[in-house]
């Protein structure tokens, strides 16, 4: 169940709506897309899904229809509005979407997910807030075990970059450190109202029971941070401050290399020996 371009164009003109490229709108109107996602999500009854990103709800209603529990999040009001209407109108389970107006990035996650450990997020991104948003949830909203984001083709290759790739840096090697992140598949541009001038990919996330590395993820980052921020220099320039040849030595690591050729493990025993101040993850 989703909507047809001219059943959401109806919806939109219906309450005065219009998508907003500020809040990079672009609506699937695709059936097979949107229960596509929905299976690959893991969507099932009794299953609790938090969507990110609702808009118009073609997705929440194939997430509902699998008879998972879903919470549908929307931060446009005025789409907040129309979509409780929409999932009002739609019997699709025995449980109701629950529709809450807010933005991701300033929600209170605990209240939002209380009463369940084992939420699993589904989201459709911005380009340009959606990697510090999955960080940001990896790192503080512990109920959230797994993610299946549909982001721009880019931002998922940062995502699941790998050491070696070029697209490797700071965002990939964070997500690692929470959890494991591979591209699922692609969502082409001809699903979407409007059609948007990029190429979307689904990203999964399954977060990892503990950590892979014995360091804490602000040490790691201090390091990260150096390292990327000057990443066509060699480590022992850009990483001076913090590690000295003996650190590097100690820590089984070659001082000529760069920050792309080095793994999470390299990382982790780099924050071991280096001297680190009171940096922390922003």
């Amino acid at each position: 169940m989703t909507h047809s371009p001219q059943q959401l164009l109806a919806i939109l003109g219906s309450h005065g709506l219009e998508p907003r490229r500020r809040l990079g709108q672009n609506f699937v109107v695709d059936p097979n897309t949107v229960r596509r996602i929905a299976k690959l999500s893991g969507a099932g009854p009794g299953r609790a899904i938090v969507e990110i990103g609702a808009g118009l709800g073609s997705l929440s209603l194939a997430l509902a229809e699998t008879g998972a529990e879903v919470t549908a999040v929307e931060v446009d009001s005025g789409l907040a509005r129309a979509l409780r209407e929409v999932v009002s109108d739609h019997i699709v389970s025995d449980h109701e979407v629950r529709v809450v107006e807010g933005d991701a990035r300033t929600l209170d996650w605990t209240a939002l997910l209380a009463g369940r450990d084992d939420w699993r997020l589904v989201a459709n991104l911005p380009y340009n807030i959606a990697a510090s948003l999955i960080v940001d949830l990896l790192s503080n909203v512990a109920a959230l075990k797994s993610m299946l984001v549909m982001v721009q083709r880019e931002v998922g290759e940062r995502l699941t970059a790998r050491v070696g790739d070029k697209a490797v840096g700071i965002p990939s090697l964070l997500v690692a450190y929470h959890g494991t992140a591979v591209m699922v598949g692609r969502v082409p541009a001809t699903v979407f109202y409007p059609r948007p001038k990029v190429e979307s990919v689904l990203v999964q996330i399954d977060r990892h029971p503990d950590p892979p590395v014995d360091q804490r993820i602000e040490s790691i980052y201090t390091l990260l941070s150096a390292g990327f921020g000057q990443r066509r220099k060699m480590l022992r320039r850009s990483l001076a401050d913090y590690v000295d040849p003996e650190g590097f030595e100690a820590a089984g690591i070659d001082s000529r290399a760069r920050p792309e050729t080095l793994s999470l493990h390299d990382w982790s025993r780099l924050a071991a020996v280096a001297d680190l101040g009171g940096a922390t993850l922003s």
